[in-house]
């Protein structure tokens, strides 16, 4: 029988000081006896993502206690995107996601937990939470906190991204400040990760498509009251994953990772789904590159009807049928892998579950989907020459090609749109926001939103070494590699530029000579952090991995 890690840290005369410190946090010897479950808990009070974490905990601990093993609580940081977004703030969203994985590894690898739960919530939780675990390799899962509800602003169902779209609307004349407020004031109703198909739920869903979340508990919204008891029921889970000695890393595998980018592009979820994914095959040593996301999202159409481009919210995703039924319309179409999952069921078994709500309309069938193809395209290019990704939901535009009008930081191209200087026609680009240029690949939600509230969503093109939100939707081209920093051609751009962006052909081009041009500069950063990370980071096409 293999020596759990809790016995090599408590057991024999010489840990009788280590045992007597634990002691003192109120654990007796019988319950240092048995297996160290640790919960490695995302709460944080700074965003409604995370701030119900700690209470759900209770409930993760008294199903653990059940069933025979001794939870020991430990946190992490986290940083809220949609707080943070269009500051400079922004810039530690993604950098976050290496501090939660190195806090995990290093907090319940030195204090020998037998097995973790990860409890996570807003965007960089979820990936930072798996690339922990994934290098721990400890019998673990992942429990998504839930969606928070829509809020309801004069009859209509609402998200945080209406808010970001509403500030375009009103610096364009097109909304008042008063019902600017009176939509901030109600569209956040309380606990739970933003409500539409963004970075948390693409990535909450990408987790149960690849066993390594409970599917038909992770996606109960944050305050609904069955989320308690499905806390609950991780006990009995975990506790037999470690029985079993199942390690982490063998959920983590290329078929189940393909099911993980199927899932995202059936539901036109999140880009930032792309790099994370790709981190998490590199930290678990499975192959995989963007050709993968391109192709699988070629061949799957969009079937589940979700904002930011169509128009249901992830609680009723779940009041639909939730991932199960997504899963099943999958199989039958024979676009996933039969895998393992930490509940003790196959994906195939699971979805076998499903329950479909009557007359439900929010997730589609193969031969009525909402777009025939899935949400995100990859393409090379001039431009682009170790690639980049395009969102395609909420338009059907295949080929753009207009004026390059360009900056080098996104405050001036947010004060560009309120000002009314960018036009139809217009490729608006953003650079030296890279992971190294940035540092840390801030989300351009500010700008994308702004286009979107004056109008010119259908008629102007962006592209950035940056990233998007979740919420974002359009003609936006991100994660361009190499970045401005890495001194690519994005670097050497001029206004007047003729850009073009080829989706059929997965192309994006610049129709000039860059050959003899300066490249921008990007500046140096400040603190600490924010140069080490632009230090070790390497390009987004590799999944901005340090």
């Amino acid at each position: 029988m293999t020596t759990r890690p809790s016995q090599k840290l408590l057991s024999g005369i010489s840990r009788a000081p280590a045992r007597a410190m634990l002691k003192a946090t109120g654990l007796t010897q019988a319950q240092l006896d048995r297996p160290l479950i640790g919960i490695a808990n995302t709460w944080i009070e700074v965003t409604p993502c995370n701030m119900h974490l700690r209470e759900l905990a209770k409930y993760v601990k008294a199903g653990i206690r059940q069933a025979g093993g001794t939870p020991i609580e430990f946190n992490t940081i986290a940083v809220s995107d949609g707080i943070t977004m269009g500051t400079e703030g922004m810039k530690a969203s993604l950098i976050s996601r290496e501090v939660i994985a190195d806090s995990i590894e290093l907090c319940a690898g030195a204090h020998g937990f037998d097995a973790v739960i990860a409890l996570v919530g807003c965007d960089k939780t979820i990936p930072g939470a798996i690339l922990g675990l994934a290098r721990l390799n400890l019998p673990a899962l992942v429990f998504y906190g839930g969606s928070i509800m829509a809020g309801n602003f004069r009859g209509l169902d609402v998200t945080v991204q209406d808010v970001f779209e509403a500030v375009g609307a009103c610096g364009a004349g097109k909304m008042s400040e008063a019902e600017l407020i009176e939509l901030e004031e109600k569209a956040c109703p309380g606990a739970g990760a933003c409500g539409g198909q963004f970075t948390a739920n693409t990535m909450a869903s990408a987790c149960a498509l690849m066993g390594i979340s409970p599917i038909h508990l992770n996606e109960i919204p944050a305050r609904h009251p069955d989320k308690n008891k499905a806390a609950r029921e991780l006990g009995p889970m975990i506790m037999a994953l470690l029985q079993e000695n199942i390690g982490f890393r063998e959920f983590i595998t290329r078929p189940s990772l393909l099911n993980a980018i199927t899932g995202v592009a059936a539901t036109g979820g999140s880009t930032n789904a792309i790099l994370h994914l790709l981190a998490i095959a590199n930290e678990s040593d499975v192959k995989l590159s963007l050709k993968d996301f391109d192709k699988i999202s070629a061949k799957t159409p969009v079937i589940a009807d979700l904002k930011p481009a169509g128009r249901f919210t992830a609680p009723d995703f779940t009041e639909a049928g939730g991932i199960r039924l997504l899963a099943q319309r999958l199989f039958t179409e024979q676009r996933l892998a039969d895998v393992a999952t930490v509940s003790g069921r196959t994906l195939k078994q699971e979805s076998d579950l499903a329950a479909e709500a009557q007359d439900q309309t929010v997730i589609l069938s193969f031969n009525n989907p909402m777009k025939s193809r899935g949400g995100f395209a990859v393409l090379f290019g001039a431009l682009a020459p170790d690639g980049c990704i395009i969102k395609l939901c909420g338009h059907d535009r295949q080929l753009h090609r207009g004026p390059a009008r360009v900056f080098d930081d996104e405050a001036n191209a947010f004060a560009a749109i309120q000002n009314g200087d960018i036009r139809s026609g217009d490729v608006l680009v953003i650079r030296g926001v890279g992971p190294k240029g940035g540092p840390g690949m801030p989300e351009m939600l500010a700008v994308t939103a702004a286009l979107i509230g004056a109008g010119l969503g259908d008629s102007v093109a962006l592209i950035t070494d940056g990233r998007f939100s979740g919420a974002t939707h359009g003609f936006m081209v991100g994660h361009v590699a190499p970045e401005c920093a890495a001194d690519g051609p994005i670097a050497y751009l001029q206004d007047g530029d003729d850009i073009a962006i080829d989706v059929n052909n997965r192309r994006l081009d610049v129709h000039n000579d860059l050959r003899h041009r300066q490249a921008s500069v990007t500046n140096q950063p400040r603190g600490r952090v924010y140069a080490k990370y632009a230090q070790l980071v390497q390009c987004a096409s590799r999944g901005a991995i340090v």
